[in-house]
C-alpha cells in the first residue's frame, strides 16, 4: 500500500439525521438554527485543522467531507488552506438516490472543485428491480461527469437487509452483517461496474474478516480497474470501528477510512451540554480523528 493513495475522511456532511438527532429539529430549520448548526460543523472542521496542524496525520492524507448547504465557507475555507475536500452529490435522507440539486448538480460541484466527489446510496442486489435500475442510470451519470471533469468519484454504497433476508435471519442484524452482507457487497459492486459506473473509491461498511476486504478489492479491482476502499464508521463504537479498521488495514487495496460521527458525536454533546468549550471540542475531536488513524497505521 502506498503512502500517496491514502486516504483518511473526517465526514460531516450529514443534514437532516445531524439536524434532527443533534437539534431535535424537524423539517427545514430556521435562519437562527441554521447558524447554530453552521457552528457546530465548524467546531468539527476546526478539529481536522489542529490534527492537520499537529502533523500526526499528513496533510496529503487527510480530508474533509461536507455539504453545501451548512458548508459552504467551510469548503472555501479548506481550499485556501490546500485541504482536501469531498462534497456530497446526494439528497439527504432518501431512499432513492437522487442528486441534491437535481439537474444542476453540476455547477454546484464545479464551483468549489473538490478532489472527491461522494455519493450515498442505498442498495441491495435482492430488493427492488426497478429501484436499483433506476438508481444505477442516476449514479452513471454522476460518475461520467466526474471522470470527464477530473474529480475523484467515492461512492458509498450502503446494503440494507431485505425483509425476506432480515426473516431468513430471524432479525440477527449480527449474523446479516457476518453471513450474508460480504456476499452481497461483492454482488452489488458487480453489478455497478456493469452498470458502467467506476468509482476511484468505494467507501463501504466495515467487514470483520480479512477474507472479505480481500474479496471487495479483488472486485472493484476487476478487469485492471485502479479502485481503493476506505471503511466507514457507521456510528459505532470505538472497539467495533477499531475492529474493522484494523482487519482492513492488513489489506493491500484499503487505504483508508471515513469516520465521521464515531470521532466527533461525544465532544459536540459535552459542548451543547456545556460541559466543555468549543475549542476544547476540537480539541477533542482532532484527537479521535489522530487516534483512528493511529489503529489503522498499527502505530
Amino acid at each position: 500500500m502506498s503512502e500517496k493513495n491514502e486516504i483518511f475522511v473526517l465526514p460531516f456532511d450529514h443534514r437532516g439525521s445531524f439536524v434532527e438527532e443533534m437539534f431535535g429539529i424537524l423539517g427545514k430549520p430556521t435562519p437562527e438554527e441554521m447558524n447554530r448548526v453552521i457552528f457546530f460543523k465548524e467546531i468539527i472542521y476546526n478539529g481536522f485543522k489542529i490534527a492537520m496542524e499537529n502533523g500526526v496525520v499528513p496533510k496529503e492524507s487527510g480530508a474533509i467531507l461536507v455539504d453545501e448547504e451548512f458548508g459552504d465557507e467551510i469548503i472555501k475555507d479548506a481550499k485556501q488552506n490546500g485541504y482536501k475536500v469531498s462534497i456530497c452529490a446526494e439528497k439527504s435522507g432518501q431512499k432513492e438516490f437522487d442528486f441534491e440539486f437535481g439537474d444542476n448538480f453540476r455547477e454546484h460541484i464545479s464551483k468549489y472543485q473538490p478532489e472527491y466527489v461522494k455519493a450515498l446510496v442505498r442498495y441491495n442486489p435482492d430488493g427492488d428491480q426497478d429501484l436499483n435500475m433506476r438508481q444505477i442510470e442516476k449514479l452513471k451519470i454522476l460518475s461520467d461527469f466526474c471522470h470527464k471533469e477530473g474529480y475523484k468519484f467515492m461512492l458509498e454504497p450502503l446494503v440494507p437487509a431485505t425483509e425476506k433476508q432480515m426473516e431468513i435471519l430471524e432479525g440477527d442484524k449480527d449474523a446479516y452483517d457476518r453471513e450474508m452482507r460480504p456476499q452481497l457487497m461483492e454482488l452489488m459492486i458487480e453489478e455497478f461496474q456493469d452498470g458502467e459506473i467506476e468509482p476511484d473509491i468505494w467507501k463501504i461498511e466495515g467487514l470483520e474478516e480479512k477474507e472479505d476486504y480481500e474479496m471487495l478489492v479483488e472486485q472493484v479491482c476487476a478487469g485492471d480497474r485502479e479502485s481503493n476502499i476506505i471503511i466507514l464508521g457507521r456510528h459505532a463504537s470505538d472497539e467495533q470501528v477499531e475492529e474493522w479498521l484494523k482487519v482492513g488495514a492488513d489489506v493491500n487495496g484499503v487505504v483508508g477510512f471515513a469516520v465521521g460521527r464515531t470521532i466527533f458525536w461525544d465532544a459536540l454533546l459535552e459542548y451543547k451540554a456545556g460541559e466543555i468549550t468549543s475549542g476544547e471540542a476540537s480539541q477533542k475531536i482532532a484527537g479521535r480523528y489522530e487516534y483512528f488513524y493511529k489503529i489503522f497505521k498499527g502505530k
